[in-house]
């Protein structure tokens, strides 16, 4: 059976499969390699570092609930406790050393 160029009708039994065009020509392990890259050096350009913490199960359900009452993501939240902890520091005189 013979197909016309203008049919719009009968699939193309020979051309490409059906579907989404092919955006890029890695494959999808590549494509996330790729952005989690360009992810590192984009929080390293903003003076970001990275840290790693190991906490029990029940600390890291209480963080979870302290960021989701706060409206917060763990590294907000984090950071901004991080803070309000070092302005109480500098507002309290320290303690000579013995």
């Amino acid at each position: 059976m013979a197909k016309a160029s203008t049919d719009r009708n009968t699939i193309d039994l020979f051309g490409k499969s059906p579907g989404r065009p092919r955006t890029s020509n890695l494959s999808r392990k590549d494509q996330l390699k790729h952005n989690k890259r360009a992810q590192r050096q984009k929080e390293k350009a903003l003076g970001m570092k990275r840290l790693e913490v190991i906490i029990d199960q029940d600390t890291l359900d209480l963080l979870d609930q302290l960021c989701e009452n706060s409206g917060l993501k763990r590294a907000e939240w984090l950071t901004q406790q991080i803070q309000n902890s070092a302005k109480k520091l500098k507002k309290r005189p320290l303690k000579a050393a013995k």
